[in-house]
This record gives structure tokens, sequence and C-alpha cells, in this order.
């Protein structure tokens, strides 16, 4: 049974399977920690070019981060060392930034996570690296695409299967597997909270979305099929046949007429090419 939970400033919250709706203050709490996401992945778009490193994208997002006022979520969470992740072709999620340099045809994600005046606020984006083939080009597209017609599920009185029903079908029409080992969550003063969003699902199924809730979409889709597995790092997730993966995540809030995106660029750079 779903449990829902009206948080006021100043609660203690806590883990415990709730959902949290929030109010006003905090809407605007989660527009600047969303906006700094976005400002973040914004100033990566001339950046990531073949030659530089995952370690020196890391080092950016971190100053940026600090600059904007807040510090990276990522840096100390469940022993994580660095301020960003950064995801390279077959790797579906949790890539970590080092020494790895960008070359050619690569495509990539960035999810970033400052966490502002107590607020988390988590996004992340794909870009194009050099010339990139045109099948992962498609892929990259098609991902953007199920990331925004999930989002268009989201509105008060649906359900979270809604979105994960709208994602899997569009991803499945063009033959691409929809990873299912990670999903969106909860957040706001919780980095990760209930509900999980899964982005494969069967629609009218799933806890009912009400004003005030926050969470992520962020859809993991595969060229291939949509298995994986975990290298022995215990973060870097890579799909088991190799074949390419994008990713793309919002954060939002239910609204009383639909939702509000808290990450969406303010300079447009919402797919690439940029």
């Amino acid at each position: 049974m779903t449990t829902y939970q009206t948080v006021e400033d100043g609660d203690v919250l806590l883990r415990d399977g709730t959902i949290k709706l929030h109010g006003p203050a905090a809407f605007e709490g989660m527009r600047k920690a969303g906006r700094l996401a976005a400002e973040t992945l914004d100033a990566l778009v001339p950046f990531v070019q073949p030659g530089v490193t995952t370690g020196q994208i890391d080092d950016l997002v971190r100053q940026m981060t600090l600059d904007g006022g807040a510090v990276p979520a990522t840096m100390g969470y469940r022993g994580y060392e660095h301020s960003c992740c950064t995801s390279i072709n077959q790797v579906i999620c949790h890539g970590i930034p080092g020494d790895r340099v960008l070359k050619d045809g690569d495509i990539i994600n960035v999810d970033v996570t400052p966490l502002l005046d107590g607020w988390h606020g988590d996004s992340s984006r794909m870009y194009l690296v050099g010339d990139v083939p045109i099948k992962a080009r498609r892929l990259v597209d098609v991902t953007y695409e199920c990331l925004m017609i999930g989002i268009e599920k989201a509105k008060p009185g649906a359900r979270l299967g809604d979105i994960g029903a709208a994602i899997q079908q569009h991803a499945e029409r063009h033959r691409y597997g929809v990873v299912r080992e990670f999903c969106g969550h909860g957040l706001g003063r919780l980095f990760h909270d209930a509900p999980e969003v899964v982005h494969a699902a069967r629609a009218g199924t799933g806890p009912e979305l009400k004003p005030g809730m926050f969470f992520t979409i962020e859809p993991m889709i595969n060229l291939g099929k949509p298995g994986m597995k975990m290298l022995d790092d215990g973060w870097t997730a890579v799909t088991r046949d190799r074949s390419l993966s994008a990713q793309f995540e919002h954060s939002i809030g239910i609204t009383e007429t639909g939702c509000e995106i808290f990450t969406a660029s303010p300079l447009g750079l919402h797919r690439p090419p940029y």
C-alpha cells in the first residue's frame, strides 16, 4: 500500500518508503538546485571534445558546483569519490571519471547532482564527441524522446506505470532494449527516496501521482538487448552484449495541472547536437 507524507519546512525526513508531498518553498529550492545542474551541463557543451579526459570533466563539474554555492552530492556517497558520473559508449550508468580520453565517435553521458541549500538537482545529458556514427546518434535521439514522452505522462491522477509504459513502448518500437536494473527515484532533501520510477511498466499500475511529488525520470536505453552487468569496481554498469547505451535524466515536480521540469537547460541545450 502506498503511503504519502505531506512535508513541512523543518521536518526530519527519513527513507521510510513514504512518498513525500512538498509545498511551494520546496519547489523554489528545487528550481535553484535544478538550474545549477542544468547550467553545469550547459557549460560542458564546448568542453566535451576529443582529447579531453573524463577526469577533466569531473574537475569542471566540481568547480562549477562549488562556485554555484553547492557541493556535489555524489562525493562521499556510499564511498564514491567523484563529482559526477561519466558513462561512455557501452557504459549504461555510473561510469567513474579518470584518465579515459574521449575519442572521435564516442557518446558520453554526464550525470551531475549539486546539493544546494539542502536540495538535490539531479540531471544527466548525452554528448556527441566529434563525428558520431548515425546509429549512435539515432540511439541518443530516441533516448531523449523516451525521456520527454515519459515526462508528458507525469501529471496528477496518472500512475507511475504510465510513465514506464510510454517509455518502453517508444524504445521497443525502435527495437531498443530498456534497462530494468536501474530506475528513477524520489528526491528533494534526500538524494534517493521513494518512489522508484521504473522505465518499463504496465500502464495504470503503480502509485498515483499527486501534486508535490518530486522524482527523476532517467531512462537508460540500449542499442541491443536490455541486459547489463556490473564491473568489478562495484559502480560501472555496462551492456551485457557490449552494445551502445544512452541516458537522459530530468528532475521534476508534480503540479496541480501537470509537472515542472526543474533541470531544463536555460540555454535551450536540451539534446545534441548542441
